[in-house]
């Protein structure tokens, strides 16, 4: 027995599809439940690269010390004034989700603005496609998009062999866990 079950509505991810649609960016104010914080000395250019590249806005900032950026609901990154960055970037990475339709035009974006800022896509066992960006603060950020669910692929496979089936395969039956 397997204690996942489908509660996709209560995330902006849309669902996995081809034609999936991007939520709108979202302005409101919540309590975070996560967040990336991350140390630039160049807040402009971070600012910059962020919204040019990555697609965010800038949600508030206190100048000279703190820019908050977010994208969707509960995509949240506090770019945060410092010395300096790591001179070499980490292997931790941080994973937003996009859309498919969104993976092209943000490689093209931030390779415009930096031509080696993007590696990928990239496609993954566990049925994503997905995009590594370094950011001008040595930042590994990831943007993930699902790809539509194909029943007797290998990624389909491999995630049944974990447990996590889609909805109505299996119990399909989630009332336990609401």
């Amino acid at each position: 027995m397997s204690d996942h079950y489908n509660a996709f509505e209560m995330s902006p991810v849309p669902a996995p599809g081809a034609d999936a649609v991007a939520p709108e960016l979202f302005r409101g104010i919540y309590g975070m439940p996560a967040f990336a914080t991350i140390p630039t000395s160049d807040l402009a250019a971070s600012v910059d690269f962020w919204t040019r590249g990555l697609g965010f806005f800038e949600l508030f900032s206190i100048p000279g010390t703190l820019v908050h950026m977010r994208r969707w609901a509960f995509q949240d990154v506090l770019l945060v004034a410092a010395a300096s960055v790591p001179a070499q970037t980490p292997a931790m990475s941080v994973s937003f989700a996009c859309v498919l339709s969104q993976i092209d035009s943000l490689v093209a974006a931030c390779r415009a603005l930096n031509p080696n800022s993007a590696d990928g896509p990239r496609d993954t066992p566990w049925n994503t496609r997905d995009v590594e960006v370094i950011t001008p603060e040595n930042a590994r950020i990831v943007f993930t998009a699902a790809k539509p669910w194909g029943p007797a692929s290998q990624e389909a496979r491999n995630l049944e062999a974990v447990g996590i089936t889609p909805p109505g395969v299996g119990s399909g039956d989630n009332q336990e866990h609401a």
